[in-house]
């Protein structure tokens, strides 16, 4: 009982910290840029540590492991979707960062990415804005239920609060400081999310080594489990030994093209306070993915070796071979949840606290960017006055809580994985948006045709081939419908002409010195 007393003191306080951060940037909201950007004022550590918390998400902590725990094909798929997400990860940074933040200030001082697209390519059927825009609503509700699906999931693991409440205060907490403190508020939090994050995730593998005496006592252990021994090495090529399907090499490899498309992510290159500050937030941000992903696929490995062994109590073990996204959680409570220690006991309020920061620091971003679409892409168009500013952030701020429980709504369903819904709506985004990011910034003679039906071609093919099964189709949708697009992209720029003034955009865009 003291243990959850303390674990329940600890969630209240970090919750209110982040409301309290929310409430003092309330005021320095005076433009929808300052909303929606911040101002284009991120320094090199907050960028990157929020870029990399908004992306991670409760998935990091909760999907990741889960997958990696599953005794048949999990560590597997866990093991290469890590890799696709390094990979993505450096790629993003590298190649888009600098050019979008860039292209973005050029471009009318574009806030938001359907925005960006229309004056990027100088869309005056405003087609583009209107499919980018829906596309962002309907991936993000999505995206946006999985982290409320995760953060109720913990609080029932851990302190026993009914999925349907648990729900409901984890959706008034983020909608809260969201509302109030706008882009400032989120990029703050997700820099302290982050380091909860990073700590926690990075210290749970290595008390579990030590507890099982070391790396001779954990291989030792392990080798004693042979289904998790199998699993480890699958992941090598048939003609190495192992088992690995092509198939699912390409899909976990295919994660990794996901992140040229993501708006959350994206936003947070457009913020950046100057693309000198691109290169140091790009290595601050890849120690923190390398880290943290190797280390939530080691936390599956090891939880099998937990379970299998009998280390951990009958109830979760029950628990987490229900729901093996709650492994992490059970491995904390196992590790802390009989000491008497009262630092113990407040330091594992601590770690499941790092899931609610993974869950949280994503979904005050997408929340904060679906409002966006909504007020800056979709109402200022089809306004018939023009509205100011101050009734612009005001609106997005109401479409912020409609947003949320919309979300909240989707996730009744206590039976939602949340690696599958992270999967369906990154697909989405990547497939949608990533060619066209690529094109903006890469390809000087796009077009908005070619633009238009990229967007409209990678959304629809990812959704249309998510519900196909068997065969082909087993491939992650993301991959077919990133190629597809390309394609339809190149191939329409080739038969429509380029206007020289968006040709002229882009030349300038590559000159231009923004300190």
């Amino acid at each position: 009982m003291l243990t959850i007393v303390i674990q329940v003191v600890v969630f209240a306080v970090y919750l209110l910290f982040m409301l309290l951060i929310g409430f003092g940037f309330y005021n320095t909201n005076n433009t929808l840029n300052d909303y929606f950007l911040g101002g284009r004022g991120l320094n090199k550590w907050v960028a990157a540590m929020s870029a990399q918390a908004s992306d991670m998400s409760g998935w990091l902590l909760l999907g990741l492991p889960g997958t990696a725990f599953l005794v048949f094909g999990g560590t597997t798929e866990a093991l290469w979707t890590a890799i696709g997400l390094l990979i993505g990860t450096y790629l993003n940074w590298l190649f888009v960062a600098k050019r979008l933040r860039k292209q973005t200030e050029v471009s009318n001082n574009s806030i938001t990415i359907p925005v960006y697209f229309e004056n990027r390519f100088e869309d005056k059927t405003h087609i583009l804005r209107v499919a980018s825009s829906l596309f962002i609503m309907f991936f993000f509700l999505i995206y946006t239920a999985s982290q409320f699906t995760a953060g109720a999931k913990l609080l029932e693991a851990t302190l026993g609060v009914p999925y349907v409440v648990g729900l409901i205060i984890g959706g008034v907490i983020i909608t809260g400081y969201t509302f109030t403190g706008g882009f400032k508020a989120v990029a703050w939090t997700d820099l302290i999310q982050g380091i909860i994050m990073f700590f926690a995730i990075i210290a749970i593998p290595i008390i579990i080594v030590c507890q099982m005496g070391g790396f001779e006592g954990t291989a030792i252990e392990f080798k004693g489990l042979e289904a998790a021994k199998n699993e480890v090495f699958s992941w090598l090529p048939k003609s190495a030994g192992g088992t690995i399907n092509i198939l699912l090499l390409v899909s976990s490899l295919g994660w990794g093209l996901g992140y040229f498309g993501q708006p959350h992510i994206l936003s947070r290159f457009m913020a950046i306070r100057s693309p000198k500050e691109v290169r140091p937030a790009r290595i601050i941000a890849m120690i923190w993915v390398i880290l943290t992903l190797g280390a939530a696929v080691l936390i599956g490995v090891l939880g099998k070796v937990y379970v299998e062994n009998g280390m951990v109590a009958q109830n979760y073990v029950e628990m987490v071979n229900g729901d093996s996204e709650k492994i992490f959680m059970v491995l904390i409570q196992t590790i802390f949840g009989g000491s008497k220690n009262i630092f113990m006991i407040i330091l594992s309020g601590v770690f499941l606290t790092a899931i609610l920061a993974a869950i949280m620091s994503t979904a005050d971003s997408q929340l904060l960017v679906t409002a966006s679409t909504f007020g800056e892409d979709l109402y200022r168009l089809f306004s018939k006055k023009k509205p100011s500013s101050d009734s612009l952030v005001r609106i997005s701020r109401y479409a912020v809580v409609v947003i949320a429980l919309i979300a909240i709504f989707i996730s009744l369903n206590r039976n939602s994985s949340v690696f599958e819904l992270v999967s369906m709506a990154w697909g989405g985004f990547g497939a949608a948006f990533g060619p066209c990011i690529l094109f903006s910034l890469y390809y000087r003679k796009t077009t908005a045709p070619a633009a238009i039906a990229g967007v409209l071609t990678g959304g629809i093919v990812d959704i249309i081939w998510y519900f196909l099964k068997g065969g082909i189709f087993n491939v992650y949708e993301l991959v077919p419908a990133f190629i597809i697009s390309c394609l339809v992209i190149f191939v329409v720029s080739q038969f429509t002409k380029c206007p020289e003034s968006v040709s002229k955009q882009y030349d300038e865009a590559q000159t231009i010195e923004i300190n």
